[in-house]
């Protein structure tokens, strides 16, 4: 058998393994008209809190992070853990308390409950979905399909493989809901996880250890003004990307809403935050350093690089099988999270209270596929597949944060005048980016998180007669449902 065989075969033996694994855990759950949104969406608060942990690890961990901040070539990137770190924190001991409370099935459903208000549900959450919809689920789609096409050196047309990924992802989200996509993102981690550390470890051998002739510049991790991280953005926007990102944001947040306890559920949380504070950033920074002694400068291609130099042929197929799984949790967490936002927040509040759901799970599922599969050529045109991502989804993340943290910290706010600062956020922040920049971009988010909070204030005195009042917050040990 040729090598290229052996590496086909190792690759498709790996995935149909995490596939039965995943069949055996999840067989009779979630299945069947009869099956609530608590079930298909939360796994029935049954999620132990392992599960928890690794399906919020590889949901974030995929071929952008590996191959985009390797790319970079430099150390300073490791800080977008160390912040994320600090975000899971968060989310552990000051969101997920009140969502536990509040017995929320979305994020967004706590907005409903804090503004008394449907409506501002089904905005937030119809921002949330735009998002998933035409930036995120195609952007994954675009990367783990011409990475697998160089991996393999495929001359199948890029839309073909981009529709195997996503007939894969559908499958896992629509026969399984959440409990299948959880537990096969906790199977797959531990393969991606070891594979990212053999790679890490192999790089280092490759060079002795010895970091001797790399630019300063490249190891530091105060970076300067015209760094991709100066150390002063560390003191302003970032803990609030961070904030927005693990807390409110329903792919990763909904996998620690679906515990038993919110005491389980924190304990998946804090076991997400140590893999991220000890295992991820290493993985994405040091073989991009590496390769840089070894091929200079390379950008996006040096993570290729260096795992075609330092794997050993036998090992590539392992290596294929553990990016195809992060691709794959990527694109049906976003899938699985988009029809939990559509059916929970908008189809049961304004069409039919009590649908079909996995029916109807499956029908927007399929939906949202077909979109993303037409975007992927559209996405192929683009520069920077990371630099397009970032731009585009920083019009959403802090006027929505801005809108939950009104909800949490005030009462008496009309729903209202939250829309009015969510969507004027979105044109500042726009305005900030493609027409006039004065500071770095995460100083101008912390920028449009203050106006988005203080224009919604002032709107709801001004525009619509009420006061806010400041309101504290009591926690107490609940499951969602």
């Amino acid at each position: 058998m040729s090598e290229d065989n052996i590496q086909l075969a190792v690759f498709f033996g790996i995935a149909a393994l995490i596939a039965l694994a995943t069949y055996l855990k999840c067989r009779g759950h979630g299945r069947g008209a009869s099956s609530s949104n608590k079930e298909y969406f939360l796994a029935g608060g049954g999620l132990s809190w392992i599960f928890v942990a690794g399906s919020i690890t590889l949901t974030n961990l995929s071929t952008d992070q590996l191959i985009g901040m390797n790319g970079n070539q430099m150390a300073l990137l490791a800080w977008w853990e160390f912040a994320a770190v600090v975000g899971l924190l968060i989310l552990a001991k000051v969101f997920l308390p009140v969502y536990y409370q509040n017995n929320c099935t979305t994020t967004t459903e706590l907005l409903e409950k804090r503004y008394g208000n449907k409506n501002i549900r089904a905005v937030i959450s119809s921002l949330f979905l735009l998002g998933n919809i035409f930036i995120f689920l195609p952007a994954v789609l675009y990367g783990g399909s011409l990475f697998m096409k160089s991996n393999f050196n495929s001359e199948l047309p890029l839309i073909v493989i981009a529709l195997c990924f996503a007939v894969v992802g559908a499958a896992y989200s629509i026969l399984g809901g959440l409990r299948a996509v959880a537990v096969s993102d906790t199977y797959s981690g531990v393969l991606l996880l070891g594979m990212g550390m053999l790679v890490v470890f192999l790089s280092l051998q490759a060079i002795n250890f010895d970091f001797s002739g790399i630019p300063k510049e490249r190891l530091t991790l105060i970076g300067d003004d015209d760094s991709p991280l100066p150390w002063h953005v560390l003191l302003t926007g970032m803990i609030f990307i961070q904030t927005y990102y693990w807390s409110t944001n329903q792919t990763i947040t909904q996998r620690a809403m679906a515990a038993p306890t919110l005491k389980e559920a924190q304990k998946g949380v804090f076991s997400a935050a140590a893999i991220r504070l000890l295992i991820i950033p290493p993985m994405i920074v040091i073989p991009g350093i590496v390769s840089f002694k070894l091929f200079g400068d390379v950008d996006d291609a040096a993570y290729g690089m260096i795992v075609a130099e330092v794997l050993p042929t036998w090992l590539s197929g392992v290596f294929a099988a553990a990016i195809a799984a992060a691709v794959l949790t990527s694109f049906n967490s976003i899938l699985n999270s988009s029809a939990s936002l559509y059916v929970c927040d908008l189809h049961e509040n304004y069409i039919n209270s009590k649908p079909n759901v996995p029916r109807l799970g499956m029908i927007s599922t399929l939906v949202y596929v077909v979109i993303a599969l037409a975007l992927v050529p559209v996405y192929a045109q683009a520069e920077s597949i990371i630099n397009l991502v970032q731009e585009l989804f920083g019009l959403l993340s802090m006027p929505i944060l801005g809108t939950f943290i009104v909800g949490l910290l005030f009462k008496n706010v009309d729903p209202r005048a939250a829309i009015i600062a969510v969507l004027s956020g979105s044109s500042l922040y726009g305005f900030f980016i493609f027409v006039w920049a004065p500071f770095h971009y995460i100083h101008m988010m912390l920028i449009t998180l203050i106006f988005c909070v203080s224009l919604a204030l002032i709107v709801n005195r001004l525009a619509f007669g009420k006061i806010a009042r400041l309101i504290r917050h009591q926690a107490r040990e609940a499951k969602p449902g």
